[in-house]
């Protein structure tokens, strides 16, 4: 009598770096490696415009890749801030599924604080102009952090992922009030993250993501080492056990938030299929 492999439920890496150079000369293999995870599709994330050529040939190169596009609050510095009429014109390309990443990070930034303000308040406008998703990144700013995405959303609303969530609960119930998705990452595995495990649990997981962030936060038994899309396999079983789900649950319902939110990738999904 022979075993038929196990076929790993199928789901999404909402956000990673694949331009980055940790992952030169070797994304064929990648790619291969996080669809033998049962990872169908990725978001690669440009942080610095100067780079979105690069991002935007490797989702070219591959059909499982969308991309999303910003700047990230510390490289505010780097270069004029981009206007939201340029991020609505860039996002004409219809693989570019999503704003950012843009955000807050008073952490490792707090001198360009008030430019990392405006560029948020330039991205919220792209995302409410476009009807595609913010990307947020948050660090040590969760006050002034929850109080620009709430303005703007009474302004004029419009849909978001708090990326790589691990700020505190305030800052994840103002997220959820507005509607808003939280993305479960490598962290949220970490052993002693038990607390942030708990904000998890506290949201409904209709609003919930997985990601890697990678090459970043891989999740154990990886943890120190170089991350990839494929390990969004082990956050996700993590993030099963949160919510008291079975694998194969959790994975549809964290793939039927991304097709929700990023509704671009999802008729992509639908065309290839």
């Amino acid at each position: 009598m022979t075993t038929e492999p196990q076929i790993p439920p199928e789901i999404v890496d909402s956000h990673c770096h694949l331009d980055f150079p940790d992952f030169d000369d070797e994304l064929p293999e990648v790619i291969a490696r996080a669809k033998a995870a049962g990872v169908t599709r990725m978001v690669t994330i440009c942080t610095r415009l100067v780079n979105l050529a690069r991002v935007r040939a490797i989702s070219e190169r591959f059909p499982e890749v969308y991309y999303a596009a910003g700047i990230h609050p510390m490289s505010v510095t780097e270069q004029p801030l981009v206007s939201a009429a340029e991020l609505v014109d860039l996002a004409r390309d219809p693989r570019m599924v999503g704003i950012g990443e843009s955000g807050l990070d008073y952490h490792y930034t707090p001198e360009s604080k008030s430019l990392q303000q405006e560029s948020l308040r330039v991205h919220i406008e792209a995302a409410q102009e476009t009807g595609l998703p913010l990307i947020i990144h948050a660090r040590d700013a969760d006050e002034d952090m929850a109080a620009i995405l709430t303005e703007g959303f009474r302004a004029r609303p419009y849909s978001c992922v708090m990326h790589c969530f691990s700020s505190g609960a305030g800052l994840a119930r103002a997220a959820l009030d507005l509607g808003f998705y939280l993305s479960m990452s490598g962290i949220a595995a970490f052993p002693k993250s038990q607390e942030l495990r708990d904000i998890f649990a506290a949201a409904p997981v209709d609003r919930i993501l997985l990601e890697t962030d990678s090459p970043y936060l891989a999740p154990p038994p990886y943890r120190g080492r170089r991350n990839e899309p494929a390990y969004t396999a082990f956050t996700a079983r993590v993030g099963a056990q949160v919510f008291g789900l079975t694998e194969a649950e959790f994975a549809a319902r964290t793939s039927a938030n991304f097709d929700r939110l990023f509704t671009r990738a999802a008729r992509g999904a639908s065309r290839a299929a």
